[in-house]
Parts: structure tokens; sequence; C-alpha cells
């Protein structure tokens, strides 16, 4: 899951896991399977990500279904 990848690593989303709302949710914010995402900063367990040149904040619970490879 991304919440394990290292800050700064460039890494490629190979799955999103969860109900059909919550990976219609996060490919609205440009986290689709074949797309790459870095972590920009982690606070209090929320995570900040570049994914499609744009910084999106997520919880650890969603960043727990974004699987990365």
């Amino acid at each position: 899951p991304l919440t394990m990848a290292h800050m700064g690593e460039k890494m490629i989303i190979t799955k999103i896991n969860g109900k059909d709302e919550t990976k219609r949710f996060l490919e609205n914010l440009g986290f689709v399977p074949g797309g790459n995402v870095i972590i920009v900063s982690e606070i209090s367990g929320n995570m900040i990500v570049n994914v499609k040149d744009v910084r999106v904040a997520i919880s650890k619970s969603m960043a727990n279904r974004i699987i990365v490879n």
C-alpha cells in the first residue's frame, strides 16, 4: 500500500482497493492504475502526495487502499 512507500520515491499505482464509490472518488483525484505518485509529506497520519502534477491530501485509510509498486 501507499502508506508503506518512502517519502520522495516515485511509485507506480498498480491497483485501487475498496468499494466502487471509493475507487471512483480516488480515480477522480487522479489515482489510476499505471499512474505515478510521489509522497510529498506525512502529517499526523494524513499524507500529501503528488499525482498528475497536482498535490492532493488524503487520509491514511484512503492511502491504504492504493496499492503501489
